[in-house]
């Protein structure tokens, strides 16, 4: 299927579902209080009657109800405040599955040395970022690039998923398109297509408004854009020297709200998707501690002849740091009592930190994680075995989610090695790698070394089997010559006797 022509809506039709929902995950993702407020129309209130969405029916008033969709009254200053615990869900998602960087392994030697130096140019980062991103909008891609003027080897590339037209066949990735604003000006609005088909790479430039994508006009047109111009073939079209699609589709989760849908059902869901009107009630019940706290500050009320003028038009005064005040001309009464008032509202602490614990840990249960995970529950120091029995939710999310990016990876390396070689050469072969994902909790060496010490007292484990326990970052050669130490150290590495007058 060729690029699309003729001057459709875009983006398609079809994604709008998708795309609103993206944008309401990545509203709580970044934390912006503008943008929550835009998002459920909680923005100053301009009329006499600033809350009369919320009696209004459908999506209007569902969504003014919310307590981000509550507008500040006229003359207040906006007292709401926001608590970024969607942010920490899908930082600690991205942390689980990259805290420690992905082997890959191919039987080529040759291939196996290309593929380290492409896997240890930032490629850590770029995952991180990616687990992230896809842990907010439901899912991500990777894409190899090259660029001769600023590297010699390719590197991975993540497009996010708002930004993508994907096409499904039985539940895999056939087809996408990527595309994105590389102009804006006076109401026209130039964006660039990518779309990926097995074995090339197809490039457009398009002039329209903000619905429409409009015509198609040369590459040379943008800056962002003219250096694809002199590469593309006569259809825009550049070969990747991959047989195969060169884009990898990673979902985070699998959707809930749209498996009826035959197009959006192979989406995927972010970690948010469900728990933002518990985030609503967080953020509600820290903005009502903090004005607890702030109209619970001491004020002293006093009488208006204890006050001081200031001169004609300027009010008056108290000063409750003076020590000797001038008589005042005022009649005393015998029942009159104190003159001064001291006001002091109770500030409830307890109610609103048990309130927002709460609501955190339904946030995270609902999400998939343990407590554990974000520091809930003290930083007591245990073992690795009573770490991952404290963060059995969170290490059942992450085993899924390994489940998903396994492949994904194991396909995208691939593409990136056809792509590597088809640029720059090499004797390097393009070939699927054994993925294998780090442990994300792992024990010490003091408890690792009391475990092999045991193992050898009872003569229970090999030499090797103790060093690829205690160093599992070892290579099977580097272990040989460990074990080979070891044996000469401890004046084992004697010849059989049995051995000694065997026959060549």
């Amino acid at each position: 299927m060729p690029l699309p022509t003729g001057n459709v809506p875009w983006p398609p039709p079809q994604l709008s579902p998708a795309l609103t929902l993206m944008d309401t995950w990545d509203t709580w993702w970044s934390g912006d209080v503008d943008r929550l407020e835009q998002l459920y129309g909680g923005g100053t209130g301009a009329g006499p009657d600033p809350r009369r969405h919320q009696f209004s029916g459908g999506v209007v008033g569902r969504i003014a109800r919310w307590w981000w969709g509550t507008p500040t009254s006229p003359g207040e200053r906006r007292t709401k405040l926001h608590v970024p615990l969607a942010g920490d869900i899908c930082a600690g998602s991205a942390d689980l599955l990259f805290s420690e960087p992905p082997t890959f392994t191919v039987d080529d030697e040759d291939t196996q040395a290309r593929l380290d130096e492409l896997t240890d140019e930032g490629m850590l980062s770029t995952l991180q970022t990616g687990a992230e991103i896809g842990s907010a909008l439901g899912g991500v891609y990777l894409r190899p690039v090259v660029d001769t003027k600023i590297s010699d080897h390719a590197w991975t590339d993540i497009v996010h998923a708002d930004r993508a037209v994907p096409e499904f066949v039985w539940g895999r990735l056939s087809a996408v398109t990527f595309w994105s604003v590389v102009r804006e000006e006076d109401g026209q609005v130039w964006r660039h297509l990518e779309r990926h088909e097995p074995g090339f790479v197809q490039h457009g430039l398009y002039q329209g408004t903000r619905a429409k994508l409009g015509r198609a006009v040369p590459l040379e047109d943008v800056p962002a854009t003219e250096g694809f111009a002199p590469l593309v073939g006569e259809f825009g079209e550049i070969e990747t020297g991959y047989e195969g699609l060169d884009v990898s589709h990673v979902p985070n989760q699998t959707t809930r709200r749209w498996r009826r849908d035959a197009y959006l059902k192979d989406f995927g869901r972010s970690d948010l998707d469900g728990v933002e009107p518990l985030m609503d009630q967080l953020d509600e019940t820290y903005s009502s501690w903090m004005r607890d706290i702030r109209i619970g500050k001491g004020r002293i009320l006093v009488p208006e002849a204890y006050l001081e003028s200031s001169g004609p038009g300027q009010g008056a005064r108290w000063n409750p740091d003076r020590e000797a005040f001038a008589g005042l001309n005022m009649l005393a009464r015998a029942d009159s009592g104190q003159q001064l008032t001291v006001a002091q509202f109770a500030i409830r602490v307890q109610e609103h930190r048990e309130t927002a614990e709460d609501l955190v840990n339904q946030i995270l249960r609902s999400a998939g994680y343990s407590g554990q995970t974000f520091g809930i529950g003290g930083d007591v120091a245990v073992t690795a075995t009573e770490v991952v029995s404290k963060e059995r939710r969170s290490m059942t999310t992450r085993g899924r989610k390994v489940l998903r990016w396994r492949p994904a990876l194991a396909h995208h390396v691939e593409a990136l090695l056809a792509v590597d070689r088809r640029v720059f050469g090499g004797a390097s072969q393009p070939q699927r790698p054994t993925v294998e994902f780090a442990d994300s909790v792992q024990e010490s060496p003091l408890s690792l070394a009391t475990t092999a010490e045991t193992l050898r007292r009872a003569q229970a484990a090999s030499t090797e089997t103790l060093v690829r326990m205690t160093r599992p970052e070892l290579d099977k050669d580097e272990v040989t010559v460990e074990v080979a130490r070891i044996h000469r150290e401890q004046g084992m590495s004697v010849p059989d006797p049995m051995q000694a007058g065997a026959l060549p």
